[in-house]
């Protein structure tokens, strides 16, 4: 179906469109000596028929895409059909003319010029066709790379979620190995709260936000199973804001922090050091930091391992350049610090 036939307005404008032509062939025929009204009751039909005849144009140019192999057979089928829609306006404007007896409204000075401008005016037509062909074109084209962008951003998400878990129950079972050979009980007691970390986070990977205060309480439930392998040696400091508590992060943002906090700044110590977690809300930004003593002796590492550099695409991923990520060490603290969009959760649930 022809996109004008869409909605009723779109008609209404078309034919409206026409009305510029027929007070054209109306006041030629008056220059030629018939009346107005005896023009207007001629040409304004024969015009509302020719109208739809211009838009037959639409099937041939979306059967013959127009190209420059096929230039000229194009043009040639138009001008042909463009005639004979022509010489229907012609046939139509004498027909309804002696019809109601005002034969005087088709002069002969107008014959040529009714001949000539349908031709011009169906050939127009098959160009507008053509460029309106185009630009659905172009926009299905770019639809279509916006909804391969999407799958690609979507696949990478998914890619690099499957690799965190790997990767930090590695971690964590390797701990649990070397707690084994000192305390069993310790080492069963980390187990189970292993197993309560990672039933609290199950469903994560069906939800591309969660709540800020979630997220910190999987960051805690992380930090208490380390607590079991380190003791009093691992403490924890906090300053979250409430307002903040609601904005949307990505599942186990923070688990990756917390956990280089410990593997650079609570193990590297023989003393151990106070993980410092803080967030705050301004301008629609939350900023996130966490932040931990290391051995000066022992510099911080140059390189973001994986972890760290697993959250800087997953953020990079998920908001472009409205995110910011620095972590760098300075003085014996090692700080790491997010600023991203402060989002509603509930905007982002995936859909089964």
């Amino acid at each position: 179906m022809h996109p004008l036939f869409a909605t009723r307005r779109r008609l209404i404008l078309y034919l409206l469109a026409w009305t510029p032509v027929i007070a054209a062939l109306v006041q030629a025929s008056a220059r030629g000596g018939a009346r107005a009204l005896d023009a207007v009751a001629v040409f304004a039909p024969a015009c509302l028929v020719f109208a739809f005849v211009c838009l037959s144009p639409w099937q041939i140019c979306r059967v013959r895409p127009l190209t420059p192999a096929n230039g000229l057979a194009v043009l040639t089928t138009f001008l042909a059909a463009g005639t004979a829609g022509s010489g229907l306006l012609l046939g139509m404007a004498y027909g309804i003319a002696y019809a109601i007896g005002r034969p005087r409204a088709i002069g002969s000075n107008l014959q040529v010029l009714l001949l000539v401008l349908g031709i011009l005016i169906y050939l127009l037509s098959a160009g507008l066709h053509y460029a309106l062909l185009a630009a659905e074109a172009s926009a299905a084209a770019e639809k279509r790379a916006t909804e391969a962008r999407a799958l690609a951003r979507e696949a990478e998400m998914q890619s690099l979620r499957l690799q965190m878990n790997p990767h930090f129950l590695f971690n964590s079972l390797h701990s649990i190995s070397a707690l084994a050979t000192i305390d069993g009980g310790r080492a069963r007691e980390m187990c189970l709260r292993l197993a309560d970390f990672l039933r609290s986070s199950l469903g994560l990977s069906d939800r591309e936000l969660i709540p800020l205060r979630e997220e910190l309480a999987l960051a805690r439930s992380y930090l208490e199973v380390e607590r079991v392998r380190f003791g009093d040696r691992l403490q924890v400091e906090e300053v979250i804001y409430p307002e903040c508590e609601d904005c949307g992060v990505p599942p186990l943002v923070l688990q990756p922090l917390v956990e280089n906090a410990v593997k650079y700044g609570v193990s590297g110590l023989v003393e151990g050091t106070v993980i410092r977690l803080a967030a705050m809300c301004s301008d629609g930004v939350v900023e996130i930091v966490v932040e931990n003593a290391f051995d000066p002796e022992m510099p911080a590492p140059e390189r973001i391992g994986m972890g760290l550099e697993n959250v800087r695409r997953r953020l990079r991923v998920r908001y472009g350049a409205a995110v910011g990520f620095e972590a760098a060490g300075q003085d014996g603290i090692y700080r790491v610090e997010l600023r991203l969009p402060c989002e509603s959760p509930m905007a982002s649930i995936k859909r089964a």
